[in-house]
């Protein structure tokens, strides 16, 4: 058999983008699978993203992320979205088809849900409150809603851009939903079932804090749930989990989101204990 020296090409594109850990999972699970893909992280400047676009078809990619700044001004470079990417208005993951054509989704809130059903727990019917409003908010609260949520409660600083969302999800799904200004000590509502932190409070050099809730308003009825992956047991759980809630940290939802990304752009199930495994390990967590 003739040996094949060209490797699949995948990768992200951002700025700043050092600091992006995806390469690590996904070239590991490459590596699992015996696949010949690479992924490269790239540094791509608004400036230089159409140049970047047209060469994902130039060199025959088989798919990028996307991270800030790209998310949204990637689409009008897209053939086609997927219904959340579409609510959203956001995409992170370009996949080349075979006749070349685009297809754009938003894995970031897919991820989060695989995560919670992997702990057992489901969006189904539930009364979910969100802390924050921002990019991860707004992809965690589309699809919980997709995923048959019964009402989602934005909590955020800026109130008009929290009803923003909440207009979203009403607009979009058969959720109910409802926006509301973030106050010192904000206590979470009676009859919440899962309590997620969408923020960035609490990531790498903020990790000595956490959200500013009434934590004795958590309840051991609830489950809670944090976006930031490193550490892994936040501030905010610890917190959550003193109250006796069932806690979910955010690795799951990094690798899960990254998962879904390998089978996109490969068509083979991600080897995801892998890909959890080599984070743990990324972050100094075995």
């Amino acid at each position: 058999m003739e040996k094949n020296y060209r490797a699949e090409l995948t990768g992200v594109f951002g700025d700043p983008v050092e600091g992006n850990p995806t390469g690590v999972m996904e070239e590991a699970a490459y590596d699992a699978l015996g696949l010949n893909y690479r992924y490269i992280t790239m540094k791509v400047t608004p400036e230089g993203f159409r140049d970047a676009m047209n060469a994902v078809k130039a060199i025959h990619m088989k798919g990028v992320n996307l991270t800030m700044p790209h998310k949204i001004t990637v689409i009008p470079y897209l053939d086609e979205l997927s219904e959340a990417a579409s609510i959203i208005g956001a995409v992170n993951t370009v996949v080349v088809r075979e006749d070349g054509t685009l297809f754009g989704e938003n894995t970031d809130g897919k991820g989060f849900v695989e995560a919670l059903l992997r702990y057992g727990e489901s969006p189904a019917g539930k009364n979910i409150v969100i802390l924050g409003a921002g990019g991860a908010a707004r992809a965690i609260a589309v699809e919980c809603a997709l995923a048959g949520a019964s009402k989602i409660t934005v909590i955020n600083r800026t109130a008009p851009k929290a009803e923003e969302l909440a207009g979203l999800i009403r607009e979009n799904t058969k959720a109910q939903a409802e926006g509301i200004a973030w106050e010192a000590g904000q206590k979470i509502p009676a009859g919440t079932d899962i309590l997620i932190n969408a923020t960035s409070i609490g990531l790498g050099d903020d990790r000595a804090n956490r959200p500013d809730i009434g934590y004795d308003s958590i309840t051991p009825e609830m489950t809670v749930s944090d976006v930031v992956f490193n550490p892994s047991d936040t501030l905010f759980l610890q917190g959550a989990a003193e109250r006796g809630a069932k806690t979910v940290n955010g690795l799951g939802m990094l690798a899960c989101q990254g998962a879904r990304n390998f089978t996109l752009w490969t068509g083979v199930e991600a080897p995801l204990e892998v890909m959890i495994n080599q984070l743990k390990e990324e972050f100094g967590e075995v």
